[in-house]
Formats: C-alpha cells, sequence, structure tokens
C-alpha cells in the first residue's frame, strides 16, 4: 500500500479581510470582490489579478479534494500577492499579521491535516524574525518567502540573518517565486509564469550557492523550491562548466562547486512528466524530491503526486520517500 501524499506546496486566500489601507497604512492594497458564496476574484486597485473559489477558504471544500485525490496532509501557505515586500516595513509587518492570523483560522478547521506557513515582512530582517516568532507561538509550522526583495536575492545579509534565524528555531522554509518582470515579450501566454517563475527560481538557488549562503548557514535549515526548482536542475551542469573555466567571475562566495550543494536544499515535485521527474530525482537524489501540487491553482497538478505515481522508473521504496517521508522530515526535521 503506497504512503498517502504529504503535499508541501497550497495556498489559501481568506474569504474577505479587512481594509489594508485603513489598517496598514499606504493605498493600492489587494481586495476580495466576492461575486458569489463559492466565487471571488482578488484585485489590486481596479485590475482583475485572479479569480479564486471556495477551495481557497473552505476548510471542507479542501478537505474533500483532499480525500478525493489521497492527500493526507497539505502545507497551506500564502499566495504571494499579498507578501507586500515592496511596503515600508511597518505596514508589511501588519498586513502579515492580518493574514497570518486569518490563515489559521482557515487551517483550524482541517486539524492536522491542514499545515499552516506564515509570511513575513522579509525587507526588514528583525521584523521578518519577530513575526516568524509570534506564528510559531500562534500555531505556523514554518514559513513560506518569496525569491527576492527588489533587487535583492536570497544571499542578500537580510535575509541570511533570516534564514539563520529559522534554522535556530527550527522553522522550514519553502521558497515560492514572485514579482516576476513584465514586458512585451512576457505579457502574453502567461510567459511571466511559464518562463519568468523558473528562471526567478533558478537565479536564487544560484544566489544561495554562488553567494555562499549555505556555506554561512546551518546545514540544520530545511529549505524547499517550488516547481522543481524552476531551470535550476537542468542547467547544473551548465552551472558547474561555469564555476571551474570562469572561476573569475562566477565563483563568487561559494567554496565548492554547485553540484556540491543540492544536498543542502529540496524541491517540489512540479514538473508534471516522468522524463522531467526523473532528470529531477537524478540530480537531487531521492531524498530530495517532495510532492507538490501549486493546489488550488489551474498551473499545478491535480491529483498532488500524479507525475509520482505515473513514474514507472521509481522503486516502491522512492515513490513512498516522495510521497510522504521527505516531506515528513522537511516539516519536522
Amino acid at each position: 500500500m503506497p504512503a498517502a501524499v504529504v503535499d508541501v506546496h497550497t495556498h489559501v486566500v481568506p474569504k474577505g479581510w479587512p481594509d489594508l489601507g485603513a489598517a496598514c497604512g499606504g493605498s493600492g492594497w489587494p481586495w476580495l470582490r466576492v461575486d458569489s458564496e463559492r466565487a471571488a476574484m482578488i484585485m489590486v486597485g481596479e485590475t482583475e489579478f485572479r479569480p479564486v473559489g471556495a477551495e481557497c477558504w473552505d476548510a471542507s471544500t479542501r478537505l474533500a479534494d483532499m480525500d478525493a485525490d489521497g492527500v493526507a496532509v497539505q502545507v497551506v501557505s500564502p499566495t504571494p500577492v499579498f507578501f507586500s515586500y515592496d511596503r515600508p516595513a511597518d505596514q508589511a509587518v501588519k498586513v502579515a499579521r492580518i493574514f497570518n492570523d486569518l490563515t489559521l483560522e482557515v487551517t483550524a478547521a482541517g486539524g492536522d491535516r491542514l499545515v499552516p506557513f506564515c509570511q513575513v515582512p522579509l525587507q526588514d530582517p528583525d521584523a521578518a524574525c519577530a513575526e516568524l516568532d509570534r506564528s510559531l507561538a500562534a500555531g505556523h509550522v514554518g514559513v513560506e518567502i518569496g525569491n527576492h526583495v527588489g533587487d535583492r536575492d536570497l544571499d542578500d545579509a537580510g535575509v541570511v540573518t533570516f534564514l539563520q534565524h529559522c534554522a535556530e528555531v527550527g522553522a522550514p522554509v519553502f521558497v515560492h517565486p514572485w514579482d516576476m518582470p513584465g514586458g512585451p515579450r512576457l505579457d502574453r501566454w502567461m510567459a511571466r509564469w511559464l518562463t519568468g517563475m523558473p528562471a526567478e527560481t533558478h537565479l536564487s538557488v544560484l544566489a544561495m550557492i554562488l553567494g555562499g549562503v549555505f556555506d554561512r548557514v546551518p546545514e540544520t535549515l530545511r529549505i524547499c523550491f517550488a516547481h522543481g526548482g524552476g531551470s535550476f536542475p537542468f542547467w547544473l551542469g551548465r552551472a558547474d562548466n561555469a564555476w571551474h573555466r570562469r572561476g573569475d567571475l562566477v565563483r563568487g562566495a561559494s567554496a565548492a562547486p554547485p553540484s556540491s550543494y543540492v544536498d543542502r536544499f529540496s524541491v517540489d515535485s512540479v514538473v508534471f512528466t516522468p522524463p522531467a521527474l526523473r532528470l529531477l530525482v537524478d540530480t537531487m537524489g531521492e531524498d530530495r524530491v517532495l510532492i507538490g501540487s501549486d493546489y488550488p491553482y489551474p498551473l499545478g497538478e491535480r491529483p498532488a503526486g500524479a507525475v509520482v505515481d505515473a513514474a514507472d522508473f521509481l522503486t516502491d521504496a522512492q515513490r513512498d520517500k516522495l510521497r510522504s517521508a521527505n516531506a515528513l522530515r522537511f516539516l519536522h526535521g
């Protein structure tokens, strides 16, 4: 009997929140246009950002989908549009508190099956550490962060301070790409999501490696990158080649070639096809790939773990690792 699925990559949108301009200051905040009992639209100003349904905020709907798909546990993380890294830190602290508390209300109805991850004001490392501590005390298990703060990547000193704190308190970190570049070539065909997201994640994995982050943070840091690590696993050989041949430009602060660090982080399995999953497992190792679905959004995998189940090159023991054991180790150490 295969192990039940632990899905490390899902998102939540509460059904309504306070007027963020009044509660946090500033303007242009996201708000929710509720169209019916089971349908709504995330708005940013007067622009429609994303349609969402009851599965985003209703635990019973979410649990029914999990039962239908054979999912035992979901990690429930923020939707990145709410990160607010581009705002003053005091505003980002307030919005993080609001959404973190609302997330706990959503997940409480799921008991141990819905595992909440918080958001933090990552632009201010002290405030981010404080909000992580507050959220962990309130019932959150880990944290989701965006892959950059403006032009500051994950090797930024402030971000590294936050990651070191996560390692100290034992909080798992899920990294999700966000705020992708736009422009005429990227604003059609959802190209920002189809090409920009994989590139963003690839760049941030490289930043952690070449920026020397993995040489500075404890090995106890548990960190997982969304969407199969983006394009990084496919181009690891290119990065190693560049590190050896153009070390004058490429090595940065890293003590060893990029391939030396693949045992320091995990990736989820949202790559959709068995050949892609084979590359992922071959590159990252069978202990570093975790099932993720991106539920409930349409660019995700449904049911969660379908590509793992379809991968005939996996042994039963490997499949069980991907389905649950790796995720449980990521969550609990």
